[in-house]
């Protein structure tokens, strides 16, 4: 059995910190850098980008670092693999191989294709009506393998699955088969700790006491072995914390139900066991895997027409009564059947006898959606500024009128594998099929684990934010917010999984998840629940309205809910 290969991440998304990947190289002593750079939302954001004259539809960032870390990579044998390709994989492959001419260095770069569906949208299901700006289906591991093995310094990729950029190069260096499920399992998992980078060492954790170096934390390495158990950790003299509870948040982070699918394996999350392996190292063990599902999934974005907001500032007494009065008002001057939709919210900030004017104020958002974009433009922010003189006592905006920018709608959609032409480009240029895995599970569903009901404490409690005894991370998956809640003990998990219920989650997370579809899953390896609340960002985030539409916060709304809670569960 060869040794773990340890493989660190230097990006999180498109725009995430250039000095990640010199930090890596320098400190880390790792065998591979990978960074992910393509959120949904990215996709949208490099489709327009790459439809302006002279545009690149890749992540222009990834060639900063290149610039800054290949010479020392070709040198010491560290190979590069990042999705940062975005629409045009081959476009950024020639731009590294430009770098490297530049530099004087020899470099075999190589890149995976076949994810840009737009040319054929026949297959895919449900049926696509008009003409999406990207059409991408997530791609697995095995082309980044090949390009490995046969000798790439760098591969590049479109859409490929975040996890696949550790899943690729763990199968070359352990020289795995397709059918080798746990292992390829807890290469995913490895994956999914480290693809969002300083998450997993500290970043957006809630417990700010655990976290003793408060330094920006060091990006993650995951230290793969044979069998696809790992240790993750983070280069030596950086800030931050590796901890199972580092660990726990980003595994609960942007998942639904516990069999998590991908293109080449189904890893079983509720199999996972993690333990405290030393300083900053958590070992991650007993990941069980099965055969992928027969489809792949795809990411549509569409364009959604144009919007605008203007936020008007209410301050002092008789709050609500001024809200009421300025919409009234605002919609006498504009037609509010003119627009496709209107989103009108009280967000409260004011308190009463407030110690400063800023305490005292509240805002009244207003967001408009029209397919016109002068309806949704100055027309309507014009209109809000005509209550300056004739509105409500103390009125002001957040802003100046503002024109209408466009969005645009996210849609999951699903392919069969034969629609897609998985392909990988080989350094001297050979273009290679990669083949599907040998076996597929009977069903493209996720089976949901139901959460175990228990009894409820009988003796006595208090009434605390919930986030007294449990940690929590959220995040979007298209329309709909994952929230992972964990509890720090199993005493505390057997209430935690007793309690957070989908009812007592639509309880406490108010009128928006009132009315919504909510699933809670157990993860009693985790001392975890899931949340999934359906249609809570409606169609993504880059046409959300609700002033989180990443429903990044929701978590920490979630824990600061007061609930009755056992005390001897209480520090």
């Amino acid at each position: 059995m060869s040794r773990p290969v340890r493989i660190g991440n230097v990006s999180g998304f498109y725009g995430d910190r250039i000095d990640a990947a010199r930090e890596m190289v320098e400190a880390g002593e790792v065998d591979v850098v990978c960074g992910d750079y393509l959120a949904e939302l990215t996709m949208l954001i490099l489709a327009k980008a790459q439809d302006r004259d002279g545009g690149v539809g890749y992540a222009r960032t990834f060639l900063t670092q290149v610039e800054q870390i290949l010479g020392s990579c070709v040198e010491r044998g560290i190979r590069i693999v990042a999705n940062a390709g975005g629409l045009d994989p081959a476009g950024l492959a020639d731009a590294v191989r430009a770098v490297a001419a530049g530099q004087g260095i020899t470099a075999r770069v190589a890149h995976v294709e076949g994810d840009d569906l737009r040319s054929d949208l026949s297959a895919i299901s449900p049926p696509v009506e008009g003409a999406p700006v990207s059409a991408n289906a997530y791609l697995g591991a095995w082309g980044i393998t090949e390009a490995l093995a046969a000798g790439a310094d760098v591969v590049v990729t479109g859409r490929v699955t975040d996890a696949s950029l550790v899943v690729g190069p763990a199968a070359w260096w352990h020289d795995w088969a397709r059918d080798d499920w746990d292992a390829l399992a807890g290469a995913v998992v490895a994956g999914h700790v480290i693809e969002c980078g300083p998450q997993a060492t500290g970043g957006n954790y809630p417990f700010l006491d655990e976290i003793t170096d408060r330094r920006y934390p060091g990006f993650p390495i995951a230290e793969v072995a044979a069998d696809g158990g790992c240790v993750i950790t983070k280069p030596d003299r950086t800030g931050g914390l590796v901890s199972v509870g580092t660990v726990t948040a980003q595994l609960l982070y942007e998942i639904g139900p516990p069999a998590y699918l991908g293109p080449d394996v189904t890893a079983h999350f509720d199999t996972i066991r993690l333990e405290q392996a030393g300083e900053h190292r958590v070992a991650v063990t007993g990941v069980r895997g099965s055969p992928p599902p027969q489809t792949l999934k795809v990411a549509l974005n569409e364009t959604g027409g144009y919007r605008n907001t203007m936020t008007l500032v209410l301050t002092g007494l008789d709050i609500e009564a001024k809200a009421v009065h300025a919409e009234q008002l605002l919609f006498g001057i504009v037609d509010r059947d003119a627009f496709d939709d209107v989103d009108v919210r009280l967000l409260r900030f004011d308190r009463p006898d407030a110690a400063s004017n800023a305490e005292a104020t509240a805002h009244l958002r207003i967001t408009v959606k029209s397919a016109d974009r002068r309806v949704a433009g100055r027309a309507f922010s014009n209109a809000t500024m005509q209550l300056a003189l004739g509105g409500y006592a103390g009125f002001h905006t957040t802003t100046p009128p503002t024109d209408a920018s466009a969005f645009g709608i996210y849609r999951p959609a699903r392919v069969p594998r034969s629609a897609v032409a998985h392909t990988v480009v080989l350094p001297d240029g050979e273009r290679r099929t990669v083949a599907d895995p040998p076996a597929f599970s009977p069903t493209d569903s996720q089976v949901s684990a139901p959460v175990r009901i228990g009894e409820q404490s009988k003796g006595a409690t208090r009434r605390v934010p919930l986030g007294a005894v449990a940690g929590a991370r959220s995040g979007d998956k298209g329309g709909d917010a994952n929230v992972g809640v964990w509890a720090r003990d199993d005493a505390g998990h057997a209430w935690l999984a007793s309690f957070l219920t989908a009812g007592r989650v639509r309880e406490l997370l108010g009128s928006e998840a009132a009315e919504r579809d909510v699933e809670v899953f157990e993860l009693p390896n985790l001392r975890a629940v899931n949340v999934v609340v359906h249609g809570l960002l409606g169609d993504g985030v880059a046409s959300a309205t609700r002033p989180d539409p990443q429903a990044k916060g929701l978590g920490e709304y979630l824990r600061s809910r007061l609930v009755d809670v056992p005390e001897h569960l209480l520090p």
